[in-house]
């Protein structure tokens, strides 16, 4: 599949940013996104709590399409679920993968 110019891909579940070690590389789901051209990929790794996600996920989109960077509306939605849950299992699963836009 080419997914050549696709800006982003979510990966809106449990351990998607989770894979498989090798000499190679990282195999996880994300790296046949990647293959195909994607350019960033939002993913977690690890269960993720639903609250937690649906309010990173608002902020994150929110953020991006008001005009910041994907890095920057990264860093805002975990600012944002930080202050709600403190406890860095609740933030710090969200990670963006070559998001340098």
């Amino acid at each position: 599949m080419n997914l050549e110019g696709t800006r982003l891909v979510v990966l809106s579940a449990c351990e998607t940013g989770v894979g498989l070690y090798t000499n190679e590389g990282v195999y996880g789901m994300y790296r046949g996104f990647k293959q195909a051209g994607v350019g960033c990929i939002l993913a977690s790794l690890w269960k993720v709590n639903d609250y937690a996600t649906s309010l990173f996920d608002g902020s994150f989109y929110n953020h991006w399409l008001q005009g910041k960077t994907m890095r920057q509306a990264h860093s805002i939605a975990v600012s944002m679920v930080r202050e709600q849950f403190p406890n860095p299992y609740y933030w710090t699963p969200f990670i963006l993968i070559d998001g340098f836009e």
